[in-house]
């Protein structure tokens, strides 16, 4: 079960990959991780080409992205 939890697992850092969210503070997008599945790789291929990574780096990912995808920005007019 995916949980908020996980999202501890994605890390922002300007000193890695330019701060755009990593997993685990390596130097593997979220981006990354989200384009192999939309391209059709299944996890265990995803996990396969970065042995390095835990089911629960892809699970955090995609968390990230849902979390992502519903947030929305106010413009806060000038006073």
């Amino acid at each position: 079960m995916t949980t908020m939890n996980e999202i501890h697992r994605i890390t922002l850092d300007p000193e890695v990959m330019g701060g755009k969210p990593c997993i685990r503070g390596l130097r593997v997008t979220v981006g990354a991780i989200l384009g192999l599945l939309a391209a059709g790789r299944s996890e265990e291929e995803v996990l396969k080409a970065y042995p390095y990574l835990e089911s629960g780096d892809i699970r955090a990912a995609l968390t990230y992205a849902t979390w992502r995808v519903e947030e929305r920005e106010v413009t806060v007019g000038a006073g």
